[in-house]
Protein backbone atom coordinates (compact mmCIF):
# COMPACT_ATOMS: atom_id res chain seq x y z
CA UNK A 1 0.00 0.00 0.00
CA UNK A 2 1.00 3.70 -0.79
CA UNK A 3 0.08 6.12 2.25
CA UNK A 4 0.76 8.99 4.23
CA UNK A 5 1.19 10.02 7.70
CA UNK A 6 -0.45 12.54 9.75
CA UNK A 7 1.36 14.35 12.68
CA UNK A 8 -1.53 13.44 15.10
CA UNK A 9 -0.16 9.49 13.88
CA UNK A 10 -3.31 9.09 11.52
CA UNK A 11 -2.96 7.07 8.50
CA UNK A 12 -4.63 7.78 5.05
CA UNK A 13 -3.98 4.71 2.77
CA UNK A 14 -3.95 5.93 -0.89
CA UNK A 15 -3.29 3.07 -3.09
CA UNK A 16 -3.30 -0.55 -3.07
CA UNK A 17 -0.22 -2.37 -4.55
CA UNK A 18 -0.89 -6.41 -6.53
CA UNK A 19 2.07 -8.23 -7.59
CA UNK A 20 3.38 -6.62 -10.72
CA UNK A 21 2.93 -3.03 -9.83
CA UNK A 22 5.83 -0.72 -9.55
CA UNK A 23 6.24 1.41 -6.84
CA UNK A 24 7.62 4.79 -7.25
CA UNK A 25 8.88 4.70 -10.22
CA UNK A 26 10.20 8.07 -10.09
CA UNK A 27 12.11 8.73 -6.44
CA UNK A 28 15.21 7.87 -8.34
CA UNK A 29 14.76 11.84 -10.02
CA UNK A 30 12.79 13.49 -7.48
CA UNK A 31 15.72 12.44 -4.66
CA UNK A 32 13.15 11.03 -1.56
CA UNK A 33 9.80 9.58 -1.22
CA UNK A 34 7.03 11.74 0.11
CA UNK A 35 5.06 8.88 1.53
CA UNK A 36 5.10 5.65 2.76
CA UNK A 37 5.35 1.76 1.11
CA UNK A 38 3.75 -0.98 3.31
CA UNK A 39 3.20 -4.30 2.60
CA UNK A 40 0.17 -5.89 4.20
CA UNK A 41 0.77 -9.50 3.43
CA UNK A 42 3.77 -11.97 2.61
CA UNK A 43 5.48 -10.50 -0.61
CA UNK A 44 9.23 -10.38 -2.42
CA UNK A 45 9.23 -7.08 -3.42
CA UNK A 46 12.25 -6.17 -6.42
CA UNK A 47 15.14 -3.61 -6.22
CA UNK A 48 15.88 -1.72 -9.54
CA UNK A 49 19.13 0.59 -9.12
CA UNK A 50 19.07 4.42 -10.13
CA UNK A 51 22.01 2.93 -13.03
CA UNK A 52 19.78 0.50 -14.37
CA UNK A 53 16.73 2.72 -14.43
CA UNK A 54 18.51 5.35 -16.70
CA UNK A 55 20.10 3.13 -18.72
CA UNK A 56 16.66 0.81 -18.94
CA UNK A 57 15.05 4.32 -19.65
CA UNK A 58 17.72 5.96 -21.84
CA UNK A 59 18.09 2.59 -24.12
CA UNK A 60 14.78 0.81 -24.09
CA UNK A 61 11.99 2.68 -25.88
CA UNK A 62 9.32 -0.05 -25.10
CA UNK A 63 10.29 -0.44 -21.84
CA UNK A 64 10.18 3.80 -21.34
CA UNK A 65 6.80 3.45 -22.91
CA UNK A 66 5.75 0.62 -20.36
CA UNK A 67 6.85 2.84 -17.05
CA UNK A 68 4.88 5.57 -18.88
CA UNK A 69 1.58 3.50 -19.26
CA UNK A 70 2.40 2.35 -16.01
CA UNK A 71 2.34 5.58 -14.79
CA UNK A 72 -0.45 6.77 -16.57
CA UNK A 73 -2.25 3.80 -15.01
CA UNK A 74 -1.22 5.27 -11.45
CA UNK A 75 -3.01 8.60 -12.12
CA UNK A 76 -5.64 7.05 -13.52
CA UNK A 77 -6.52 5.36 -10.42
CA UNK A 78 -5.69 8.09 -7.79
CA UNK A 79 -8.27 10.03 -10.07
CA UNK A 80 -11.08 7.54 -9.74
CA UNK A 81 -10.18 7.85 -5.89
CA UNK A 82 -9.97 11.08 -5.80
CA UNK A 83 -13.85 10.78 -7.11
CA UNK A 84 -14.82 8.23 -4.68
CA UNK A 85 -13.35 10.51 -1.37
CA UNK A 86 -15.29 13.89 -2.96
CA UNK A 87 -18.84 12.25 -4.57
CA UNK A 88 -19.26 9.07 -3.15
CA UNK A 89 -21.17 8.01 0.27
CA UNK A 90 -18.89 5.77 2.09
CA UNK A 91 -20.53 2.24 1.53
CA UNK A 92 -20.30 3.18 -2.10
CA UNK A 93 -16.76 4.07 -1.93
CA UNK A 94 -16.23 0.60 -0.30
CA UNK A 95 -18.10 -1.01 -2.80
CA UNK A 96 -15.61 0.69 -5.48
CA UNK A 97 -12.81 -0.77 -3.99
CA UNK A 98 -13.64 -4.08 -3.49
CA UNK A 99 -15.06 -4.02 -7.82
CA UNK A 100 -11.49 -2.73 -8.19
CA UNK A 101 -9.47 -4.48 -6.33
CA UNK A 102 -11.65 -8.05 -8.11
CA UNK A 103 -10.67 -6.69 -11.40
CA UNK A 104 -6.59 -5.88 -10.45
CA UNK A 105 -6.60 -9.08 -9.10
CA UNK A 106 -8.07 -10.82 -11.68
CA UNK A 107 -5.38 -9.22 -13.92
CA UNK A 108 -2.91 -10.99 -12.42
CA UNK A 109 -3.92 -14.36 -12.10
CA UNK A 110 -5.01 -13.81 -8.09
CA UNK A 111 -8.90 -14.00 -8.22
CA UNK A 112 -11.67 -15.67 -9.69
CA UNK A 113 -14.91 -14.54 -11.64
CA UNK A 114 -16.43 -13.50 -8.14
CA UNK A 115 -13.94 -13.85 -5.30
CA UNK A 116 -10.53 -13.17 -3.96
CA UNK A 117 -7.84 -13.00 -0.71
CA UNK A 118 -8.93 -10.21 1.61
CA UNK A 119 -6.35 -9.75 4.19
CA UNK A 120 -7.58 -6.05 4.64
CA UNK A 121 -8.67 -5.21 8.55
CA UNK A 122 -11.44 -3.22 9.42
CA UNK A 123 -9.08 -0.09 10.42
CA UNK A 124 -6.75 -0.58 6.95
CA UNK A 125 -10.26 -0.12 5.24
CA UNK A 126 -11.17 2.66 7.77
CA UNK A 127 -7.49 4.64 6.60
CA UNK A 128 -8.74 3.99 3.27
CA UNK A 129 -12.12 5.18 2.84
CA UNK A 130 -11.42 8.33 5.85
CA UNK A 131 -14.04 6.98 7.98
CA UNK A 132 -14.21 5.42 11.81
CA UNK A 133 -13.31 1.62 12.58
CA UNK A 134 -16.95 1.53 14.11
CA UNK A 135 -18.82 2.50 10.24
CA UNK A 136 -16.20 0.59 8.44
CA UNK A 137 -17.85 -2.49 10.50
CA UNK A 138 -21.87 -0.99 9.50
CA UNK A 139 -20.87 -1.00 5.71
CA UNK A 140 -19.78 -4.61 5.89
CA UNK A 141 -22.84 -5.34 7.73
CA UNK A 142 -25.03 -3.50 5.40
CA UNK A 143 -23.42 -5.01 2.00
CA UNK A 144 -23.91 -8.09 3.11
CA UNK A 145 -27.27 -7.91 4.24
CA UNK A 146 -28.34 -6.04 0.66
CA UNK A 147 -26.65 -9.80 -0.61
CA UNK A 148 -23.61 -7.27 -2.20
CA UNK A 149 -20.63 -9.16 -0.49
CA UNK A 150 -20.09 -11.80 1.53
CA UNK A 151 -16.74 -12.24 3.70
CA UNK A 152 -15.60 -15.73 5.17
CA UNK A 153 -12.45 -15.73 6.72
CA UNK A 154 -9.87 -13.88 4.60
CA UNK A 155 -11.79 -14.54 1.30
CA UNK A 156 -14.36 -11.73 0.02
CA UNK A 157 -16.52 -13.18 -2.67
CA UNK A 158 -19.00 -11.04 -5.04
CA UNK A 159 -22.44 -13.05 -5.86
CA UNK A 160 -23.44 -10.63 -8.40
CA UNK A 161 -20.65 -8.58 -9.50
CA UNK A 162 -22.74 -6.86 -12.27
CA UNK A 163 -24.61 -5.26 -9.20
CA UNK A 164 -21.82 -4.16 -7.33
CA UNK A 165 -20.66 -2.30 -10.27
CA UNK A 166 -24.10 -0.95 -10.58
CA UNK A 167 -24.14 0.12 -7.02
CA UNK A 168 -20.57 1.22 -6.91
CA UNK A 169 -21.16 3.34 -10.07
CA UNK A 170 -17.93 1.41 -11.13
CA UNK A 171 -16.78 1.14 -14.41
CA UNK A 172 -13.16 -0.39 -15.17
CA UNK A 173 -11.97 2.25 -17.95
CA UNK A 174 -9.72 3.73 -15.54
CA UNK A 175 -7.69 0.56 -14.88
CA UNK A 176 -6.96 0.65 -18.51
CA UNK A 177 -6.42 -2.95 -18.93
CA UNK A 178 -7.59 -3.26 -22.67
CA UNK A 179 -4.99 -2.66 -25.18
CA UNK A 180 -5.55 0.13 -27.60
CA UNK A 181 -5.72 -0.29 -31.29
CA UNK A 182 -2.63 -0.14 -33.41
CA UNK A 183 0.61 -0.73 -31.71
CA UNK A 184 1.62 3.07 -31.62
CA UNK A 185 3.76 2.84 -34.57
CA UNK A 186 1.23 3.45 -37.22
CA UNK A 187 0.29 6.95 -38.50
CA UNK A 188 -3.41 6.28 -37.66
CA UNK A 189 -2.10 6.15 -33.37
CA UNK A 190 0.31 8.93 -33.76
CA UNK A 191 -2.07 10.94 -35.04
CA UNK A 192 -4.61 10.27 -32.50
CA UNK A 193 -2.04 10.81 -29.75
CA UNK A 194 -1.01 14.24 -31.69
CA UNK A 195 -5.07 15.13 -30.59
CA UNK A 196 -5.59 13.62 -27.45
Amino acid sequence: MRYKLLPDGGRQIMAYLVPGDFCDLHVSILGEMDHGIGALSACEVAYISRRTFEDLTTNRPAITRALWWATLVDEGTLREWLVNMGRRPADQQMAHLFCELLVRLQSVGLATQTSYEFPLTQAELADTLGVSDVHVNRMLQQLRADGLITLQGKRLTIPDVERLHEFAGFDPNYLHLTKRRGNGNDRASRNGMAQS
